[in-house]
């Protein structure tokens, strides 16, 4: 697998001399040593962490719920579907009132949602997620009550209930306020209570192993891997995305114990070159195997500055008008001038991190410079944009 190696930025201050020490030390320690043009390796890694068994899978659950004992910082009376949920929720109670005379603001309506493992048996807890439909701001100090969690298939797999852990907060006061993270979604740890077995059949004659990153180099070695390890021709790679097992005579009704004598398997794995870049924050992240063909770069920025400068209007003599202040916009801008850089080709991190630190640019600006070496077809990896 690819050894990652981060380069951050969080703001235009960010010195790429720091950036680049930083990456440069990482792939002295992740890459090959050998010398010249070096092409890098498959990585060892367990079976387990490549392949899913098909047919094991988490499901989705959902459920609509109220969250009580906020303080005022619940929906106000402008949500009426939370007034209704109110009164229906009372009058299962035995008390009877109109959703238009609720006036409350510590409850909330709340969407609740939970992943249902593979194999989870009636009494498994499971967490649950709250998230706000209505105004409230803030879910801090709440209580969810009793919430049905049903699947796809209409079907109820689980009963949430707790209190809710917010991730955040929200302070105001004398028309001033101070948020922090999001109040208005948080978590129910251990908060749900699996009613329905949910148990996929894997006693079968055959089992397909998916893989996580689709590979034909890594399904190949897979399939070999465990053909050495059964002692027989068993797994056949179908595709770059599934291997087909047929479950050996000595292991019929034993799919856990071959599943245990697989997952433990080394296997070399392959994958793509991959430049992983997140615009949002700046972060670039580069994995061994990128390489560069020999291109010139140019790369400049434009800088515009906009300032309102205060101006003074005089009126007309004997016109009866008053001297009045106003603004006025002063613009100025200003472009870098760099020179052309000419990068070398590459066959290693090493030497694409000399190579890039020669245009001197900031992780920001490496970005744009990336996708343009992209699209010329000088940069040999899969662009990710996040």
């Amino acid at each position: 697998m690819t050894k990652p190696l981060a380069q951050k930025s969080a703001g235009s201050s960010f010195s790429w001399r720091i950036a680049a020490m930083l990456f440069m030390g990482l792939a002295a320690v992740g890459a090959p040593s050998l010398r010249g043009a070096r092409v890098a390796q498959a990585s060892p890694v367990r079976l387990k962490e490549l392949v899913d068994v098909q047919g094991m899978r988490e499901n989705a659950l959902y459920g609509y719920g109220l969250v009580v004992g906020l303080a005022g910082t619940g929906d106000t009376e402008y949500v009426f579907f939370t007034s209704q949920s109110i009164s229906g929720m009372l009058g299962r109670l035995g008390i009877r009132i109109d959703p238009h005379d609720v006036r409350v603001r510590n409850v909330a309506a709340v969407m609740v949602t939970a992943k249902l493992p593979s194999f989870s048996r009636p009494g498994t807890r499971i967490d649950v997620s709250v998230a706000s439909m209505g105004n409230a701001r803030s879910l801090a100090g709440g209580v969810l009550l009793v919430t049905p969690l049903t699947g796809a298939d209409g079907q109820v797999y689980g009963l949430a209930q707790g209190p809710v852990q917010a991730g955040g907060f929200d302070v105001a006061a004398y028309g001033s306020s101070f948020q922090k993270n999001q109040p208005t979604s948080g978590r129910v740890p251990a908060g749900a209570t699996v009613e329905r077995a949910v148990t996929p059949n894997i006693e079968k004659d055959a089992l397909t192993l998916g893989l996580k990153r689709p590979d034909f180099t890594t399904a190949n070695n897979l399939a070999e891997a465990i053909n050495k390890s059964l002692g027989e021709d068993a797994a056949k790679a179908i595709d770059p995305a599934a291997i087909e097992i047929k479950v050996p005579a000595a292991y019929k009704g034993k799919a856990v114990g071959l599943m245990t004598k697989l997952e433990t398997l080394v296997v070399e794995a392959d994958e793509r070159a991959r430049v992983v870049i997140s615009e949002r924050t700046g972060t670039v992240v580069a994995g061994e195997r990128v390489r560069i063909h020999p291109v010139s770069v140019a790369h400049g920025g434009v800088s515009i500055s906009v300032q309102a400068m205060p101006v003074v209007v005089q009126p007309n003599a004997f016109s009866q008008g008053k001297t009045t202040q106003t603004k006025q916009a002063q613009i100025d801008a200003k472009e870098k001038e760099k020179p052309v850089v000419a990068l070398p080709a590459t066959a290693t991190v090493e030497e694409l991190t000399k190579a890039l630190n020669l245009l001197g640019a900031s992780p920001r600006d490496l970005i744009a410079i990336l996708q343009a070496m992209k699209a010329a077809g000088a940069l040999d990896a899969d662009l990710e944009v996040l």
